[in-house]
């Protein structure tokens, strides 16, 4: 992951619910996907910027999820959200997954790839400029 070249831009925790676990009695894979996807969101709504007036809003492109530990419910875990460098029409997010405990440790990470596009056309947009000042140059 590359949060070492990233600006953190949102924190949260989060509790764990029974319905994240899987049969295996730990916190589903797919589970994760969810977790990023709410820190994304709403760090997006904490900068006004899911969708702009314009009509223009970010969109995943990719994403992807590294699992390192089980964690298991009933526990609150602690989500960190990195931008990434912005290219012109996107840019990274970087996402870190930890325990809450006296020791955290770190149980998942992941990255997306996010595209700013024109909500009507679908087309790629620049990233608008309020976006990368939050960002890595």
């Amino acid at each position: 992951m590359e949060s070492t070249k990233s600006n953190l831009v949102w924190s949260q925790r989060l509790n764990i619910r029974w319905s994240d676990m899987d049969a295996n009695g730990h916190v589903n894979n797919a589970a994760f996907f969810t977790y990023f996807e709410q820190t994304r969101i709403e760090w997006l709504q904490s900068i006004a910027a899911q969708t702009t007036p314009d009509g223009h809003g970010p969109v995943v492109k990719k994403a992807s999820c590294t699992y390192i530990l089980p964690v298991s419910h009933p526990a609150t875990l602690e989500l960190k959200l990195y931008a990434g460098k912005p290219g012109r029409t996107s840019f990274p997010t970087y996402s870190e997954v930890w325990t809450t405990s006296a020791s955290p440790e770190k149980v998942a990470e992941g990255e997306a790839i996010m595209v700013w596009v024109h909500r009507d056309t679908g087309k790629p947009q620049p990233v608008p400029e309020f976006l990368r000042r939050l960002m890595p140059e």
